[in-house]
Order: C-alpha cells, then structure tokens, then sequence
C-alpha cells in the first residue's frame, strides 16, 4: 500500500517513513509546497495533517488526486500516535 502524507514536522519526515514501513507501506511526505506537489501520483491513502499545513496545499493536495480511489485521512495533530491512528484505521 502506498501512503502520501501531506504536512507534518519536517524532522519528523523520517520517523513517518520508518511508521508506515512497519505497516508494510511505501510513504512519500510532503512538508512544504513546491513541486513535489506535481508527484503526488496515485497513493492507496492520503493522510493530511491539517494543522501543519495552509489551505492552499490541502486543495492542491486533494485535486492532484480527484478523479481517483484514493482514500483521504484528515487528522489535526501531526504526532507519530495519530499518524499509527490513522494507519490503524486504514491498514489494519
């Protein structure tokens, strides 16, 4: 399964790789708008952390992926504890 997550504390970046990889879960995390936003590509799950992240970068988020399955997690906070919630939630 992949995993984009959009937001986030960028020296956390690598902790929620090591997360999702004990999900069996290739991540990719943007924390900051730029052209990474172009390769989101087609992930199994899309995880925002709202609270990190301008209104602009959530919309450009969700339309990178409109038309597609893709299934969309908002969560608040941008912990490690949330982001296995939400991993939870979503994997099993």
């Amino acid at each position: 399964m992949s995993v984009v997550i959009v937001g986030g504390n960028e020296c956390m970046v690598h902790r929620y790789k090591q997360l999702c990889e004990e999900y069996n879960c290739t991540a990719k995390v943007i924390v900051q708008m730029h052209g990474a936003m172009k390769n989101i590509g087609n992930p199994d799950l899309l995880v925002l952390f709202t609270s990190t992240v301008s209104h602009k970068m959530v919309n450009n988020a969700l339309n990178c992926i409109k038309g597609q399955n893709v299934s969309v997690a908002r969560c608040h906070t941008s912990s490690m504890a949330a982001l296995r919630n939400v991993l939870d939630q979503h994997v099993g």
